[in-house]
C-alpha cells in the first residue's frame, strides 16, 4: 500500500483543454480556498498561453489574476509549465526574457515549472532548470510522450536519465498531451521510465482523448507510479485529463490511500459546471474509442482548431482529410512530439497543403525555421523532397542566413517602452499587441468574483451593479415590484 499525491489541473490544462483557455481570474474564487485546503501535491495554474488569452480575450491582467490566486490559495505549491524557448508565440524567445519570464512569475507566487521541449533541447531544458533554481523555485525535466519509429522506450528512458542526473532537476513529469499511450506501451514505458528516474520523484499526466487514460492511470500505479495529475469531474474527460473523482475511486480498489479531501470535490465540478452552462463553453465528457487518433496525434484542442481555419475556406467538410494529411506532414518533418508547437506547426501546415492544392507550396515562416532546425533536431531525418521545395522558395532562401537573436535585456527593454518599464509590463507587451493591452487596460481591475446569473439574490444584483461604470440606467423587474436606477 502506498499515499497517492494529486496534482489538480482544473483551472489549467483542464480549462485549456475544453474552454480553450478562456478562463477568468474571478472564477476561482467561490472554490479557491477549498482547494487550498484539499491536500493537493500542487495546484497548476497559468502558463504563456493562457496569460496571452487572458488579455486578448478576457480583457484581463493575468498578473492581478495570478496575485488572487496566490491570495486565495496561500498554503498549495502553485505551478506552471514552460518551454525552455519560447512564451506565447510559435516563435523563439531571447534567453534573457525566458529568464525573466520564469523569475517574475515565481515573483507572483509559482513555487515550480516543468520544463518542456519536444525536440528535447537538453542543453537549453537543464539551462533554465538552473535559471528556475537559482530564483528560487522547483523545476521538473518534462518527457512529452509521442509515437514514432524513434521514441523507443530506451529513447524516453535516456532523456529521464540525463535530466535526473542534473542537480537543479527536483523531479520528472512525463505528458501524453495527444492521449494516445495505449496500454500495452504503458506497460514497458512506464516502468522505464520510473527507473530512470532514480530517486528523483516522477509524475505521470495523460489525457483522455482515446478514454485510455485513467486505464493508463491504473497501469502506471502498478508498475509504481505514486503522483498522477488530474481534473475535477465537469472539466475531465474528452481532450481534458480523468477525472479526480474516478481516479481516486481507481487508487482505493488498487489498495491504495490518497490525501485529498473528497468532500470539495462536488463543488469545484459543480463550480465549473455552472460556469461552462452560462458561458456556452465545454463540460468534459468521456470520448468514444479511436483508432484514427494514433495515427494523426494530434491533441483533442487542435482539431477544433483545424475546423476553425477550414470554416475560414469554406472547407469544413474536408477535416478527415487534413487530419490524414497531418500524418504524412509529420513524417516530413522527422517525427516531431506532437505537442505546442509542433502540433500547430503540423496542423497549420497541413490545412495549408489542402486547402492550396499543392503540397509545401504555401509555408509558413516557423515551419520554414523548423526545417532549418533553428527549433532543434529533429528525432528523425527531415524529407529532403521537401527540403528542397522550401528552400529554393523565395522565403526559404530569404530565411537561409537567419539566427536566432539574443539581444540583451536592456536591449530588449529598450524595444519595449524603456527603462521605465516594469518586468510585468515588459512581458505583458512581448506575448501581446498593444491594442490588446490597451483595451485589458481600458477594461479596468480584474473582477475578483464570479456571478451566477441563475441564483443571484437582490442584494447582490445590487452590489454588482453599483460596481458597473458605463451603465447609465438600469431597470429591475420583479414579481413584488419595479426598480429603476439612473446615473447622475
Amino acid at each position: 500500500m502506498a499515499t497517492i499525491d494529486i496534482v489538480e489541473q482544473t483551472f489549467r490544462d483542464g480549462q485549456q483543454s475544453l474552454w480553450g483557455m478562456r478562463l477568468r481570474g474571478g472564477m476561482l474564487e467561490r472554490v479557491a480556498r477549498q482547494m487550498d485546503d484539499a491536500g493537493f501535491r500542487a495546484i497548476e495554474v497559468t502558463g504563456s498561453s493562457l496569460m496571452e488569452c487572458s488579455v486578448r480575450y478576457s480583457k484581463e491582467d493575468p498578473w492581478e489574476s495570478l496575485d488572487l490566486w496566490r491570495q486565495w490559495m496561500p498554503r498549495s505549491e502553485l505551478r506552471a509549465p514552460v518551454c525552455q524557448n519560447r512564451i506565447g508565440t510559435f516563435g523563439m524567445t531571447p534567453d534573457v526574457l525566458m529568464d525573466l519570464y520564469c523569475q517574475t512569475l515565481i515573483k507572483h507566487g509559482i513555487d515550480a515549472f516543468w520544463i518542456y521541449d519536444c525536440l528535447y533541447n537538453m542543453d537549453g531544458m537543464q539551462r533554465l532548470s538552473q535559471t528556475i533554481h537559482a530564483a528560487g523555485a522547483k523545476a521538473m525535466g518534462a518527457i512529452m510522450y509521442g509515437i514514432s519509429p524513434v521514441h523507443t522506450d530506451e529513447w524516453f528512458a535516456a532523456r529521464v536519465r540525463e535530466m535526473a542526473s542534473w542537480p537543479s532537476i527536483s523531479g520528472i513529469y512525463v505528458e501524453d498531451a495527444p492521449g494516445i499511450l495505449s496500454p500495452e506501451r504503458a506497460r514497458t514505458l512506464v516502468p522505464a521510465l520510473i527507473e530512470a528516474a532514480g530517486d528523483k520523484p516522477i509524475e505521470f499526466q495523460f489525457h483522455n482523448n482515446t478514454g485510455m487514460g485513467a486505464y493508463n492511470y491504473v497501469i502506471a500505479l502498478e508498475a509504481g507510479a505514486r503522483c498522477l495529475h488530474t481534473c475535477a469531474r465537469s472539466m475531465a474527460n474528452g481532450p481534458s485529463l480523468p477525472s479526480t473523482e474516478q481516479t481516486l475511486e481507481n487508487i482505493r480498489w488498487l489498495g491504495h490511500t490518497h490525501s485529498v479531501d473528497e468532500s470539495v470535490l462536488p463543488l469545484i465540478s459543480d463550480h465549473c459546471a455552472r460556469i461552462a452552462r452560462q458561458e456556452g463553453w465545454e463540460i468534459g465528457v468521456p470520448n468514444e474509442y479511436s483508432a484514427f487518433a494514433y495515427r494523426h496525434h494530434l491533441p483533442g484542442g487542435m482539431t477544433g482548431t483545424l475546423k476553425k481555419q477550414l470554416a475560414q475556406y469554406g472547407m469544413e467538410d474536408r477535416l478527415e482529410e487534413v487530419l490524414e494529411e497531418t500524418v504524412r506532414v509529420r513524417e516530413e518533418m522527422g517525427h516531431p512530439v506532437s505537442a505546442t508547437p509542433f502540433s500547430q506547426l503540423i496542423g497549420i501546415q497541413s490545412v495549408l497543403n489542402v486547402v492550396t492544392g499543392e503540397r509545401w507550396s504555401t509555408v509558413p515562416e516557423e515551419v520554414v525555421l523548423y526545417l532549418y532546425e533553428h527549433y532543434g533536431t529533429p528525432p528523425a531525418p527531415l524529407s529532403e523532397a521537401v527540403k528542397d521545395r522550401v528552400f529554393n522558395s523565395e522565403q526559404g532562401r530569404r530565411l537561409a542566413s537567419w539566427t536566432r537573436p539574443q539581444p540583451s535585456l536592456a536591449e530588449v527593454r529598450q524595444q519595449y517602452g524603456g527603462k521605465q518599464v516594469s518586468d510585468e509590463e515588459l512581458i505583458l507587451r512581448y506575448l501581446v499587441p498593444a491594442e490588446d493591452l490597451a483595451a485589458a487596460r481600458a477594461a479596468g481591475p480584474v473582477k475578483r468574483t464570479y456571478d451566477y446569473h441563475d441564483d443571484m439574490s437582490l442584494k447582490d444584483l445590487l452590489g454588482h451593479l453599483m460596481t458597473l461604470k458605463r451603465a447609465r440606467q438600469v431597470y429591475i423587474r420583479r414579481p413584488e415590484g419595479e426598480l429603476v436606477m439612473k446615473r447622475n
